[in-house]
């Protein structure tokens, strides 16, 4: 894996209109969390570790007013993997109330709640904003190596 596939990929992932929290050390994020809001529900990454190799987590969860989609209380769809596959198996994932979208009632695995001792991200940047992570941004945020 190379990170410029992540970094790729990430790319992708901020033109379809994601909000994206970094948290722990600017040039060394210990996690990258994305969240892309439906009218129903929202499509969840997570990428964890300064390397992001082997820990990453996407899940599509309902949403209703005041729900955190960082605490599913639901899934319809969940992924663990390396950072490529599940950035890959996420963007990928068709679009709530397309036939073939996930429709399941799963039970979240752990892996889909942010550690509780995360602190609160060093950046956040809306997904309402085009361009929002630049080349430099996405080459700190990328775990690739």
């Amino acid at each position: 894996m190379s990170s410029s596939e992540i970094d790729l990929l990430l790319t992708e992932l901020n033109s379809e209109a994601w909000a994206v929290w970094v948290y722990g050390p600017k040039r060394g994020p210990s996690i990258l969390a994305a969240v892309r809001r439906w009218r129903t529900c929202a499509d969840v990454v997570i990428l964890r570790g300064e390397d992001g190799e082997n820990d990453a987590t996407a899940f599509r969860t309902p949403t209703m007013p005041g729900s955190d989609p960082f605490v599913p209380f639901l899934v319809s769809w969940q992924y663990h993997s390396s950072a490529v596959w599940t950035l890959r198996a996420v963007l990928a994932l068709p679009a709530p109330g397309h036939p073939e979208a996930p429709l399941a009632v799963l039970r979240p695995d752990p892996l889909c709640f942010l550690p509780s001792d995360v602190g609160r991200p060093v950046s956040y940047r809306p997904a309402a904003i085009t361009g929002v992570l630049s080349q430099s941004t996405v080459g700190r945020a990328s775990f690739g190596g």
